[in-house]
């Protein structure tokens, strides 16, 4: 999943004349789906999924926007960031029933209940920061199951490299499925990069809030969690704006080996259609609303 963490054009900091002499691009984050792709831009989303007689259904809509009183606010922004996306799901399911979620699977499903259970099961018997750090580790099992079934792994591809060639073409109009082809699977501001800053953080609160509580509160957990979340995506756009640093690339690389082991696969033509007509409505909606 790439993740939209802003609302304007971003090239990690650096510039160059090749890069002031295109058209402003839209930032575009996205979901990849079981059977299509949803796309994020600053007010709206869209989505296309492939249905089953084969055709390509298509729908949009406007974002919540939670960001705006937050924008400014470290922690904060994240965490809305991430609430706004959560919060257009359930948008796209009714405005695209069709749509297959990346967890709407029983097999995942089972997982997930699996994960909880086991969960629970280390935490009494190992407890410390070996049963967290085992915890942690054991909650990316769903997400990993998801990505393994079926076309959704495909379709993580078909987000970046249709958003990769939006990004690189000199006209919006020239990214279309035959651009993506050639554009890369992996992408630098895919949502794997969350993971490893998500687990340092969530680690490092567990242990400090153990330290400071014997037995935490159910709302001390879950603040916990929303800070380390926090924390996560101001790595996340620290990593960007700083691209080019040997820290940056540092942070990026266990997202783009996930990406590119477990987390990508080469879409098909008929895969890539579906992201070009996510696209090109995203951009049609967002044209409308600024025109």
């Amino acid at each position: 999943m790439s993740n939209d963490t802003g609302t304007t054009v971003s090239d990690g900091g650096m510039s160059s004349e090749t890069d002031a002499a295109k058209p402003a691009r839209l930032r575009l984050g996205g979901m990849a789906l079981r059977n299509g792709l949803l796309v994020h831009g600053p007010t709206h989303w869209s989505a296309a999924a492939r249905r089953q007689d084969g055709s390509i259904g298509v729908a949009s809509g406007r974002k919540p926007q939670l960001r705006r009183s937050a924008r400014d606010v470290p922690l904060l922004r994240g965490i809305a960031g991430i609430g706004e996306a959560m919060l257009v799901i359930p948008l796209v399911k009714r405005g695209l029933p069709e749509a297959q979620l990346p967890f709407q699977n029983p097999t995942v499903l089972g997982a997930m209940a699996g994960t909880a259970l086991a969960g629970a099961a280390l935490r009494r018997r190992i407890g410390g920061g070996a049963g967290d750090a085992a915890i942690a580790v054991l909650g990316l099992a769903p997400s990993l199951i998801a990505l393994r079934g079926g076309d959704l792994a495909a379709y993580h591809g078909v987000e970046h490299k249709a958003i990769a060639a939006y990004e690189a073409a000199e006209d919006p109009s020239d990214a279309g499925a035959a651009g993506a082809r050639e554009a890369p699977k992996e992408h630098d501001r895919c949502g794997s990069h969350l993971m490893a800053p998500l687990l340092a953080a969530n680690l490092a609160g567990t242990t400090l809030l153990r330290r400071l509580v014997d037995r935490p509160t159910q709302a001390q957990n879950v603040a916990l969690q929303l800070a380390s979340i926090g924390v996560a995506v101001e790595v996340f756009a620290w990593a960007e704006h700083h691209a080019g640093t040997r820290t940056a690339r540092i942070l990026r690389r266990p997202g783009h080996e996930l990406q590119r082991v477990l987390g990508t696969r080469e879409p098909t033509d008929e895969q890539l259609l579906v992201g070009h007509a996510a696209l090109d409505e995203i951009l049609r909606v967002e044209g409308a609303a600024t025109s």
